[in-house]
């Protein structure tokens, strides 16, 4: 396991003396840096690392004089991931359900490496091969989700045009379309199409990832180019469990998703 995926006791015991000293509950600085009092508990103990800003801020409300932000980089180091996709990816490896509605690629849990590494190589302003490969094992490392016990509920919304996008070239949108049809034959998962030529549409507003957490929280997510947010107080979670309700319902249905899906792969 990369040093990313696990958390570190030195790390957390130096987090939980600066905020005793400090005098602040585990629940004040949950929020300062966006976390649940469970989820800081959890780095303290080093069952989880320090994900997004939480070092960095942690370091300045708790006064720490940059402590915390050595020892963190001496313990994780930087997996070329940006934090806000840190954030996201702590929530999904634990997450007991993930719906997503994606409209420009095939989402980055699905992707093969020669998908992940067609997109990469499209990134502006460009990124070097070692950049590169850093993200593309970190995003493959998602599929582990795929196989994890107990399994997660799982479903996705894609978008016809993803299906069609030849990033990387025919072979790759093949092999890409072809990984689809087989993580979609797994029971705990569903993918549907929402084909071109639907008069009315509940996702114009764009992507978005619907999770349940472990404790079975509603939890939604949102990612732009410059930066992604969670979405967590009513009514705008409500809305958009809604919206991906009424996605599900205007899409295709799953076999009918999967016979459009090996018809395009045919056609490649």
């Amino acid at each position: 396991m990369h040093s990313s995926e696990r958390g570190s006791e030195s790390f957390g015991v130096l987090l939980r003396f600066h905020r005793e000293r400090a005098g602040m509950t585990q629940e004040g600085l949950g929020g300062h840096v966006g976390y649940s009092k469970s989820q800081v508990a959890m780095v303290e103990r080093g069952e989880r690392p320090p994900k997004g800003k939480l070092v960095e801020t942690a370091d300045q409300v708790l006064g720490a004089q940059g402590a915390l932000l050595v020892l963190a980089e001496k313990e994780f180091g930087n997996n070329g991931l940006r934090p806000w996709t840190e954030d996201y990816l702590a929530e999904e490896r634990m997450a007991s359900a993930l719906h997503v509605y994606q409209n420009h690629l095939v989402p980055g849990s699905l992707q093969t490496e020669a998908y992940a590494r067609a997109i990469y190589n499209c990134h502006c302003p460009a990124l070097d091969d070692e950049e590169i490969d850093k993200r593309v094992a970190a995003r493959l490392a998602r599929q582990q989700l795929f196989e994890r016990k107990p399994m997660p509920i799982i479903s996705y919304v894609l978008e016809q045009s993803t299906l069609t996008r030849p990033l990387g070239g025919p072979p790759t949108l093949k092999e890409q379309l072809n990984h689809i049809l087989g993580v979609g034959r797994l029971r705990h998962v569903e993918i549907q199409v929402m084909p071109h030529d639907r008069q009315v549409h509940a996702g114009l507003n764009g992507p978005m990832i619907l999770l349940e957490t472990a404790e079975r929280r509603q939890l939604a997510y949102v990612e732009g180019p410059s930066g992604g947010y969670f979405v967590s107080e009513q009514p705008d979670l409500g809305d958009l469990f809604a919206r991906y309700g009424i996605l599900r319902a205007q899409a295709l249905n799953p076999d009918e998703s999967a016979k459009l899906i090996a018809e395009v792969a045919d056609t490649l």
